[in-house]
């Protein structure tokens, strides 16, 4: 064997001379050996595409074609003219008395981790999925954290997209909350996930130009607050985007920065479905992973979806034939007088609280909510509950509804988790209006679980590795009783005391290899962070919330699989590649 930078014989001079290419295999490469205008050249074989051998392909200029699909390559150095089918990998050559010696492992010109780094670069800014599944594996074979590709394409995503933190952002985050709960062999695959869909919509777009910070200082966080909110309401981006850099800069820590952007998403309602506030959650999550030096690149990306949104208080469904966003106003405006009334005060959560939440009436389940405020309930612990009555309307969403109406329980469900997440980052008293939001979208919702399907209540005496088998087979075929199937058999699972860590793992393992959009991807995630929570507190309670999400989340997993797994077949033949398999048997 050769060791790293030594030359080993491979040919005749003169035989390849008259016959080329050839093939060899020299310390497990398989190098095509070509003779073009007087210069010898050594290439592996496989094209980085897709393995096509690229002996089977033509030359001419000194210009390699492969025949597959038709990248070409330079042949001194590799480089592809085609950026779709990434660079190939040359080998120097050196003739000695008439022999061919080809130096197989040859040093590198730059650090490995340092190439996957420009390579992932080069992959999302060329919005190739086959690089950056290359790149994500190259990074996790060379033993780099995780966080080093989400740090790389959440500045990607928030540099290159000039509406702002979008769908790909936010798959991104939920991949990296993800990675922790999939299997080891799955974290490479999250993350391919995440970053394609960063490239995918950045592709095409402006750039993010950058506003600079108020120069100002010394100005209280309540004033730059009322600042920024005042920008947003009357939609002027930049001007909010000045202020919001002014506060980072400022050192504002982090609860007081989130209480600025609760208070200026909350002035409205629900914006975009939902979505605005979602998304700043998940900025905040990602942040979690690539720390908080990183605050003035990713939240100010957050501010012209802000200030662009859909106001839900212009919606008719939410003024007619009951003004719910009077309703959601109303309270809003008696919050200081709630807070003071329920200061010092635990609430205990009422028997019947969840089945007011699902109710029929919009009025008495704004009681309820304000009437749990006077009683001292925190945002966090109403915004959870909330969010379990969102997951009984997924759990329980009937399927002789139109399909896209599982995006309206969803939204529900997402929103309620977001304000739950950000209520733990913030005492900004304007989370508490996420709260009034997300339960008139509940009741809201309530068609659509009329009549309701079932919650499941097996009796646990299956085997669960038996169950489990079975619910897999629920993501295979595209069917509304396959859907039912999929929250009875979880059910099951979980009654019979199967391991819930390899239940959230084999969902993963069905998530993660479908072509579903960032809604499905959004949902299972929400369902482990909900989940997680509330088996945590360790009461018969909270337990049996915590297996409605599960219940819940395999339901609408099943209601949108299989998919044609263009994606999972791209990362396949990116792992194949990396192990240097033959993908196609002429090589």
């Amino acid at each position: 064997m050769a060791t790293k930078g030594s030359f080993v014989r491979v040919a005749d001079a003169d035989e390849l001379r008259e016959d080329t290419p050839q093939i060899v295999q020299a310390n497990g490469h398989s190098i095509g050996l070509f003779f073009h205008e007087d210069e010898f050249y050594a290439i592996d074989n496989r094209c980085p595409h897709m393995g096509f051998p690229l002996t089977k392909g033509s030359v001419d200029d000194g210009v390699l074609t492969c025949h597959w699909h038709h990248a070409r390559f330079e042949m001194s150095c590799g480089d592809t003219f085609d950026p779709f089918a990434d660079d190939v990998q040359t080998y120097p050559v050196k003739v000695r008395d008439g022999e061919v010696y080809v130096q197989p492992n040859p040093p590198r010109t730059e650090p490995p981790e340092e190439h996957w780094r420009n390579r992932l670069e080069h992959g999302l800014q060329e919005n190739i999925d086959l690089v950056v599944a290359k790149a994500v594996i190259g990074l996790e074979s060379e033993g780099v954290p995780s966080t080093v590709p989400v740090e790389l394409g959440a500045e990607f995503g928030t540099h290159y997209r000039q509406a702002g933190w979008g769908r790909g952002l936010t798959t991104l985050g939920v991949m990296a909350n993800l990675l922790d709960d999939v299997r080891a062999e799955d974290r490479r695959r999250a993350l391919y996930v995440g970053l394609t869909e960063v490239a995918d919509e950045c592709s095409g777009e402006p750039p993010f130009f950058v506003q600079e910070s108020l120069s100002t200082e010394d100005i209280s966080a309540e004033r730059l607050t009322e600042w920024f909110r005042d920008n947003i309401e009357v939609r002027d981006s930049d001007g909010a985007e000045r202020v919001l850099r002014a506060a980072i800069g400022e050192g504002l820590d982090e609860s007081k920065i989130a209480g600025m952007l609760v208070a200026a998403v909350t002035d409205h309602l629900y914006l975009d479905t939902g979505h605005r506030l979602d998304f700043i959650n998940k900025a905040f999550e990602t942040l979690d992973h690539v720390g908080w030096e990183h605050a003035d690149d990713v939240l100010p990306s957050l501010v012209p979806g802000l200030a662009s949104a859909n106001r839900a208080e212009e919606n008719s469904s939410w003024r007619q034939p009951i003004d719910v966003a009077e309703l959601c106003f109303d309270a809003a405006d008696e919050l200081p007088e709630l807070l003071e009334a329920g200061k010092g005060e635990t609430w205990t959560e009422p028997d019947d609280f969840v089945e007011i939440l699902l109710g029929e009436d919009p009025h008495a389940i704004m009681d309820a909510v304000t009437g749990a405020i006077e009683d001292g309930a925190t945002a966090a612990e109403l915004a959870q509950v909330v969010t379990f009555a969102a997951a009984r309307r997924v759990a329980q969403f009937g399927t002789s509804n139109e399909f896209r109406d599982w995006n309206t329980v969803h939204h529900t469900y997402t929103y309620a988790n977001a304000v739950y997440g950000l209520a733990g980052r913030t005492d900004a008293s304007e989370a508490y209006r996420g709260v009034f939001d997300a339960a008139m979208s509940v009741y809201l919702d309530r068609f659509l679980n009329t009549p309701p399907t079932p919650i499941p209540e097996p009796d646990g005496n299956r085997l669960p590795d038996t169950v489990l088998d079975e619910l897999m087979e629920t993501f295979e075929v595209e069917s509304n009783a396959e859907v039912d199937r999929a929250g009875r058999l979880t059910a099951e699972y979980l009654e019979a005391d199967g391991d819930t860590d390899l239940l959230k793992r084999k969902l993963g393992e069905a998530l993660l290899r479908e072509d579903v959009g960032f809604h499905t991807r959004q949902n299972v995630e929400a369902a482990f962070d909900q989940y997680d929570t509330l088996a945590g507190e360790g009461t018969e309670k909270s337990e049996r919330r915590a297996r409605i999400h599960l219940i819940g989340t395999a339901r609408y997993l099943s209601a949108h699989t299989p998919t044609r797994r263009a994606g999972e077949q791209t990362f396949r033949i990116a792992e194949r590649l990396n192990r240097g398999e033959k993908i196609h048997e002429m090589d």
